[in-house]
């Protein structure tokens, strides 16, 4: 399963948001920094109205959404990656997740103590941001140095290449830029890839904000340009813990929101991974998959059963709303609006599939 990083300053609103998530208490949201060692894990369903619709047309008597894992990582701080605070034990946590959620606070509140005695959502993200470029620039340097090392017996081309590439990344560090942020042919890609950079993975801002819908989000805080933003009142959606799904949509009405911010978290979170969602539905269940995008038919179905892969005939395919819209498979074969696909067949999001397989 795919998971992403929760990280941020100490008591930005990480933990809060983390148990509000999973609606667990897992993670220990207490007024002081490192309260959280372990990162905490939680799995969470991604809000899919396509699950239900589907199952409506199928009467399936199961319903499956698909799921992503969020990992609560304690609070960084300013020279974590020299091993400030717990840094080191931290950084390893981030290099474990496939992608990062990096909330920045912007709400005020006097109980609860910023580390640097102000609120600045940019300068919060700076600092992490600085010390994620810090650790990388550690990796990138060693690497070079050792690079450099191995003409002997070594491939000449690659070694130059490789040289070639950790020098660009090695300055582009240096002058406090992200891995991300700078270009690569397909070539130097296997290269920085292998180096497992952190300031390489897909990453996403989570704006914690005072008032839903309010001010701050209107005038929306950038952190940096061309990444996604998520704006979420912790304070809320903590409250929304304590009361039932009916409860919850009746106050969010009142409130004049649409969707919660963690349902936008969970949703950006999916999108951010490069995923799509396939559906398999009938009688006993409607559920969601995950693939990456560019998957084909076979490996599609290898997800629901490594088997499925070598096995694989050919597979019924249908757009979920004409799916639905035509009352499921007889009605979209009557429209012509299901395709029969073969193995070069790549998955598209909202596809509902039936897989022939051999066995």
């Amino acid at each position: 399963m795919l998971s992403i990083g929760i990280v941020g300053l100490p008591n930005v609103g990480k933990s809060t948001l983390f148990n509000a998530l999973t609606k667990s208490k897992q993670a220990d949201a207490q007024n002081y920094p490192f309260c959280t060692i372990e990162p905490n894990v939680g799995i969470v369903e991604v809000p899919d109205k396509r699950v239900q619709d589907l199952s409506e047309v199928t009467k399936s008597k199961k319903l499956i959404p698909t799921a992503i894992e969020f990992v609560d990582i304690a609070g960084l701080v300013k020279g974590a990656s020299e091993g400030e605070g717990l840094g080191n034990k931290f950084l390893s946590h981030i290099r474990e997740v496939d992608a990062i959620a990096h909330v920045a606070r912007s709400f005020k509140d006097k109980n609860i103590t910023h580390v640097h005695d102000r609120v600045d959502p940019k300068d919060d993200a700076a600092i992490i941001n600085l010390e994620l470029v810090l650790a990388d620039w550690q990796t990138v340097s060693k690497r070079l140095e050792k690079t450099k090392k191995q003409t002997k017996g070594a491939k000449v081309k690659e070694v130059e290449l490789e040289v070639a590439v950790l020098e660009k990344l090695n300055k582009h560090l240096d002058a406090g830029n992200m891995a991300r942020t700078l270009e690569y042919t397909e070539e130097e890609q296997k290269i920085v890839r292998d180096l497992h950079l952190l300031t390489m993975k897909p990453m996403m801002y989570v704006i914690n904000i005072d008032e839903p819908g309010g001010k701050e989000e209107g005038e929306a805080t950038i952190v940096e340009e061309g990444v996604p933003h998520i704006y979420v009142c912790g304070r809320l959606e903590a409250e929304l813990v304590s009361l039932s799904d009916e409860e919850a949509k009746e106050y969010l009405q009142e409130l004049g929101v649409l969707e919660t911010g963690l349902d936008k978290m969970i949703v950006a979170g999916y999108k951010l991974l490069d995923l799509v969602t396939y559906f398999t539905s009938g009688e006993q269940e409607t559920r969601a998959w995950t693939v990456e995008k560019n998957t084909f038919a076979p490996d599609a179905a290898g997800v629901i059963h490594t088997d499925f892969i070598k096995g694989f005939i050919k597979a019924d395919v249908a757009n979920c709303e004409k799916f639905v819209e035509n009352g499921g498979w007889n009605g979209v074969r009557e429209k012509g609006q299901m395709q029969l696909v073969g193995k070069d067949y790549i998955v598209k999001d909202g596809d509902v599939m039936y897989f022939h397989v051999s066995t």
